[in-house]
């Protein structure tokens, strides 16, 4: 068949938002997927055995999963491990669906707190696009959250708040703190392709009611009967430049380790904060191609997580739900005066599981233990009645903290893995600090007798962004604000690598919709740009 107009790398859900608004408007579009199809067979949440099966499969970690998609991480040393997803539908296999946007002081951290860098766009850029994206997704929540700008909300009504949602609610109300019905990306009712919520809180691993929007269910079905050509295990090995500076393509590796090589007029990465610096780390000589700012790989951010759990003596049932977010709070979200710390966090409420996942809820320690001879006791106290706060951290770019090529870890066929070096900041751990305290007041003021904090060291992180740098200046970014590489004309990022700030919110709702914006722009200005043809 003739080269296709445009090549995408990474079936997640920068490509596939990419690729429907792209063949919606008559391009070609191929897209290369290192991994394959999630095996919903493998989702074992309506079982007996599904805690003890559910971290083997639907493992986050990629070192520990070891799929056919996968490559080496070595986060040793890193503070925070890598998660992702590698194959058709990324991340958002395995996300926990909070549907976030960001707020519009997430744009202008430099213009109004003095760190980081404003982004080449505002919330009022991006808010169109955040409605269309929904819709396509299947979100469900409350319109005019009052920490958000007035406007159209989610397509779908919000998830049942439920016990545990609707005592931490009356709290905040009395506390005058913030809380409003959690955005989820899940369906409350028969919406396209997905399923009613059966409220089991097995999102992270593998939704098999099919009520989680997944990008493989929502998009690649769709943007396959249009025309896109979904290639899987396909492992791009590096990108191809001419010797005009244009780049034709990409040459890749089939599950056999063949060798193919895929041109293109357009390339599209959408393999996120790690895999998108890998790949160009992999296809460009000193230093890397589109490299000539010296950001590739740095600024990594990865968004700290912590934890607060408190007990109760009431039946919240909370080994059920959804592992969404019953609630959330905005309530610390922007910088306080008053404060140690510059910027804020988000919090979720969500549930703690059954008896295995519930014992995760809990730091290790003798004053918090439940395994040993109290098991039985603290198992029967503590299931059902417990309530977690999840707090996302906003971390700020620092570029130290960064992505490296590690050839002394290959992949199976050779190609090398990767190195995360990565260390939480003085201003992050303030920020935990204060945060979890304010956690504490929330759950006490719901009727806790306990509240157990996580140590902040036991943290983890979950989202992978700020590695490829997006700005107005060359000398200082890696992308303009619609994602073209300012030293390659015809190459595009689209994913979450190109923030220049974290925000501390949830990032899958604002890669889609940046996706989207930049894809509509692609193809209004297509005619204008240079492509390898």
């Amino acid at each position: 068949m003739p080269d296709p107009d445009v090549l995408i790398v990474g079936a997640g859900p920068t490509g596939a938002v990419t690729a429907k608004r792209l063949a919606e408007a008559g391009m070609s579009v191929v897209c290369l997927e290192q991994g394959g199809w999630p095996d919903y067979e493998r989702a074992r949440s309506a079982h007996p055995d599904y805690e003890l099966t559910s971290g083997v499969y639907w493992a986050w970690d990629p070192n520990v999963r070891a799929g056919p998609g996968d490559y080496p991480v070595d986060d040793s040393e890193s503070d925070i491990t890598a998660l992702m997803w590698n194959g058709v539908g990324g991340g958002s296999v395995v996300y926990a669906a909070h549907w976030q946007r960001n707020l519009p002081s997430d744009f202008r951290v430099r213009s109004l707190d003095g760190v980081g860098d404003d982004w080449p766009l505002s919330y009022e850029d991006l808010e169109p696009f955040y409605v269309r994206v929904e819709k396509d997704w299947g979100v469900c929540g409350l319109a005019n959250d009052t920490a958000f700008p007035p406007g159209e909300g989610p397509p779908m009504p919000p998830l049942p708040l439920a016990a545990m949602g609707r005592r931490v609610a009356r709290a905040h109300n009395d506390l005058g703190w913030h809380w409003w019905p959690g955005p989820n990306a899940i369906a409350t009712q028969r919406y396209g392709a997905l399923n009613p919520c059966v409220l089991r809180a097995t999102c992270l691993w593998g939704c098999a009611d099919g009520a989680k929007a997944t990008v493989d269910r929502t998009y690649w079905p769709v943007n396959q009967k249009n025309g896109v050509e979904l290639v899987t295990r396909a492992r791009v090995r590096r990108l191809l430049q001419r010797s005009d500076g244009l780049v034709e393509g990409a040459e890749y590796l089939d599950a056999d380790g063949n060798e193919h090589v895929q041109r293109a007029g357009i390339t599209i990465l959408g393999a996120n904060g790690i895999g998108t610096p890998r790949l160009l780390f992999l296809s460009g000589e000193n230093g890397g191609l589109a490299n000539s700012s010296g950001l590739v790989g740095k600024r990594l951010m990865m968004h700290p997580f912590g934890t607060v759990t408190g007990l109760f003596e009431e039946d919240l049932q909370s080994w059920q739900g959804t592992w969404g977010q019953h609630i959330h709070s905005l309530e610390f979200y922007e910088t306080g005066e008053d404060r140690d710390h510059v910027r804020g966090a988000k919090w979720g409420l969500q549930p703690t599981g059954g008896p295995l996942s519930m014992t995760r809820a809990y730091p290790w320690g003798e004053e918090n233990a439940v395994w040993g001879e109290a098991f039985h006791r603290e198992v029967k106290r503590r299931l059902g009645h417990s309530a977690m706060w999840g707090i996302i951290a906003e971390d700020l770019p620092e570029e130290s903290n960064r992505v490296t090529l590690d050839a002394d870890h290959p992949d199976e066929y050779g190609i090398p893995g990767v190195k995360i070096d990565y260390r939480n900041s003085e201003n992050t751990r303030r920020m935990m600090d204060f945060h979890r305290e304010r956690a504490r007041e929330s759950l006490l003021a719901a009727g806790a007798y306990d509240v157990i904090i996580a140590p902040f060291i036991e943290a983890t992180g979950w989202h992978l962004l700020g590695t490829c740098k997006m700005g107005d200046d060359p000398a200082t970014s890696v992308v303009d604000g619609w994602g073209r590489c300012h030293d390659v004309e015809n190459l595009f990022i689209f994913d979450g690598s190109v923030w220049p700030t974290s925000s501390g919110m949830n990032p899958t709702a604002t890669i889609a919709a940046f996706a989207l914006r930049c894809a509509e722009h692609l193809v209004e200005t297509r005619r204008d740009r240079k492509e390898a043809r």
